[in-house]
């Protein structure tokens, strides 16, 4: 593996921290010597995406809760992650805002009575929209790899979707899978 690639699993992104502990991303940054950091660009109230409406089990058009933020690996753009959240979980929490969430976004749907206990994820590679391509700094025939995930609750309802979009010359994602 070379010092540019990133291996990122999504087991620590899934599950709710102590309190006073980094969120994941530092966390995980800081434990491979590395320095990471998030820009929130935009927290607030929209019409859902027709795929994210599908995915959320919601009608298209209907409002949903967004974090828009861009990650960086040592001062590096390396991921634009849209989270999306259904309103009835997400307004008027913190989740709606632009200020860094205290133990993550994770921990604070656990707080709120929302925990997962199931997500799936797609993972595709395609060509970046200009203003990606801008975001992260990629050339013009440079994929990102777009992971979708939806996490679910013990009754299998969505409350919560995350879009990122990665350069794919610096990721590769690990799955680990308990069987049995």
């Amino acid at each position: 593996m070379g010092t540019s690639e990133w291996v990122s699993t999504s087991m620590p992104y899934l599950t709710p921290r102590e309190k006073g502990q980094p969120d994941t991303w530092d966390a995980e940054t800081a434990a491979r010597g590395r320095r990471g950091s998030q820009r929130i660009v935009h927290a607030g109230e929209i019409a859902a995406p027709p795929e994210i409406a599908e995915l959320l089990g919601i009608a298209e058009g209907e409002n949903v809760v967004v974090r828009r933020r861009v990650m960086y690996l040592d001062d590096a753009p390396c991921e634009l992650t849209d989270t999306y959240y259904p309103v009835h979980i997400a307004q008027g929490t913190r989740l709606a805002g632009t200020a860094k969430i205290p133990g993550g976004a994770i921990s604070l749907l656990a707080d709120l009575g929302h925990v997962g206990a199931r997500v799936q994820e797609d993972v595709v590679a395609r060509m970046p929209s200009c203003e990606e391509r801008e975001a992260l700094r990629t050339g013009d025939d440079e994929p990102v790899l777009q992971l979708t995930r939806v996490t679910l609750d013990a009754h299998d309802k969505p409350i919560q979707v995350d879009r990122m979009a990665m350069p794919g010359r610096l990721q590769r994602l690990r799955y680990e899978i308990k069987i049995g």
